[in-house]
């Protein structure tokens, strides 16, 4: 359990941290930041259920006023601006990582980037798309068009991803949290 707390804590700091890499603000008012692959590598390592509470954990603090998100964002405000559906589906989108990688046999480096396409990019967009549309009075299509400026950089984070964890994999095979001891760990097996 202190374990799991330890880690859940580290991983709501390290989407803290990515918050620090200066952001790209797009015209529709939504940044491009680093924190997603953060919300990526909470379900690729942690698996869905510590993965989703490291988000959550992170979220309470941003709502609580803690100025975490990119740009020095935070405090209830976050809610009603254009990047809310993102915000709103970070949860989401690491559990539904997790969640992949937890039942996945793929090798974990391929594993860890279909698990980051399907959650950090799909789910997350829908969360995403959603809230612009809400937000910026835009109709889905509409919304969608704005959002998919974000898909370049997405594709690279959930490259890192996928290296990242595969790192963390052969590295530290223990502390890979999101798949059980006995899957292969080498990309290409």
């Amino acid at each position: 359990m202190e374990r799991s707390l330890t880690h859940i804590a580290l991983f709501a700091a390290l989407i803290a941290v990515l918050g620090l890499v200066p952001q790209i603000t797009l015209g529709a008012g939504v940044p491009i930041t680093a924190q997603t692959l953060g919300v990526m590598l909470c379900g690729t390592v942690l698996g869905a259920r510590r993965g989703a509470l490291a988000v959550l954990l992170f979220m309470a603090l941003v709502a609580a006023g803690l100025p975490l998100l990119s740009g020095g964002r935070g405090g209830i405000g976050v809610f009603t601006q254009p990047s809310a559906g993102y915000f709103i589906g970070f949860p989401f989108a690491a559990f539904v990582a997790g969640w992949v990688m937890e039942r996945t046999t793929l090798p974990v480096g391929i594993a860890a980037g279909a698990a980051s396409v399907i959650g950090g990019i799909a789910v997350l967009y829908i969360f995403g798309i959603s809230g612009m549309a809400i937000v910026l009075g835009k109709t889905l299509s509409e919304a969608a068009m704005l959002g998919m400026a974000f898909l370049p950089g997405d594709v690279i984070k959930v490259v890192l991803a996928g290296l990242v964890t595969q790192a963390i994999a052969q590295a530290r095979p223990g502390s890979l949290l999101s798949r059980p001891q006995t899957l292969p760990v080498s990309a290409f097996n």
